[in-house]
């Protein structure tokens, strides 16, 4: 007997029209409140924020929330942490939503993909269901939170195109959260796909040895390849963003705008690189006598690589950090 959906699906895209509409003008309002009496006379007006920003700060995170929740790509916990996250990316910039979007549609498949395979290597690989608590999605996306704020505070919320000449500031956040969204795509991609999709087993980024494939640190030609990949959408996302939605006549007097797609796919090289000699130093990696690779010494258990100091988590926080930092320094000096 085929089962009926639920009636809380039935009715929730009434509901969650029915809340983004009050929360947002909430919003919009608390923060009109909060202007008129923390700010003086001289106060640029390019910085409100219109309620139709407030609008879709509240409507599309709330979308994308219960989109995942009912894909199980994030537990309850990631959810709700995601949509905080992408409120205060929406508010910031809607390049740096469509930077947390791609990542989260393309990292969630690259995570199902071929998961039976990756069972197999893997002691506590679940196919992707579930597998984003609010402990995941705040190390993928923490860094992201922080420029997301540091741009709303120092620039003012808004799209505007890299130039580093006229729009020093806005230009180097805007880089680095394009760079940790890049590092994080870049590395699941090439923890995903290239597992699976590499003939060959991967050799230690630090010793060059061959290493069973989902070793901390252990990387293969096609896993570098997909990782420059991976970051290369989230360059091309951002690019696309500045291009329909900053004036044409700002974008005319300004630098261009393709080595965005380039610095994509740089930051996910990169980032993918920096998370392996972190992942092959300081991450424990043994096999046990399944034949399943694990994180932590124990009876059977045979040492691969790395010391106990960081997990997955950890690693990945570090790296997205570490690009976020290194790649706005660099684009200061190569920009066009």
């Amino acid at each position: 007997m085929e089962k009926r959906p639920s009636r809380f699906y039935t009715f929730l895209p009434i509901f969650i029209c029915s809340l983004a509409i009050p929360l947002s003008m909430f919003m919009w309002l608390g923060h009109l409140a909060f202007i008129k009496f923390t700010t003086h006379p001289e106060y640029d007006d390019t910085l409100e924020i219109p309620p139709t920003r407030w609008l879709a700060s509240v409507l599309i995170p709330i979308f994308f929330a219960v989109y995942g929740y009912r894909r199980k790509s994030v537990n309850a916990s990631g959810a709700v942490l995601g949509f905080v996250i992408a409120v205060v990316l929406t508010v910031a910039n809607y390049a740096f939503l469509g930077c947390l979007l791609v990542f989260f549609l393309s990292s969630s498949r690259a995570t199902k993909f071929r998961a039976a395979q990756k069972a197999k290597i893997e002691e506590d690989f679940k196919g992707g269901e579930g597998k984003r608590n609010w402990i995941q999605v705040l190390c993928n996306g923490g860094m992201a939170l922080q420029l997301s704020l540091l741009y709303l505070i120092d620039c003012g919320p808004g799209e505007r195109p890299i130039d580093f000449s006229r729009l020093y500031r806005s230009s180097w956040l805007g880089i680095a959260l394009l760079s940790a969204f890049a590092c994080c795509n870049g590395d699941t991609w090439a923890s995903e796909l290239g597992s699976v999709l590499a003939k060959a087993d991967p050799f230690l980024i630090t010793t060059r040895k061959r290493v069973p494939r989902g070793t901390n640190g252990g990387v293969t030609l096609v896993g570098l390849v997909v990782s420059f990949l991976g970051g290369l959408v989230i360059g091309l996302m951002y690019f696309l963003t500045v291009i329909y939605t900053v004036d044409r006549a700002i974008l005319l007097r300004g630098p261009v705008q393709w080595p965005l797609i380039a610095f994509g796919g740089i930051a996910g090289l990169l980032g993918s690189v920096i998370d392996s000699l972190i992942g092959a130093t300081m991450q424990y990696s043994g096999q046990d006598e399944q034949g399943h690779i694990v994180e932590r010494p124990g009876k059977g258990v045979r040492h691969i690589s790395g010391i106990r100091i960081l997990d997955n988590h950890s690693v990945n926080l570090i790296s997205s950090i570490a690009t976020g930092v290194i790649m706005p320094s660099l684009a200061v000096h190569f920009w066009p």
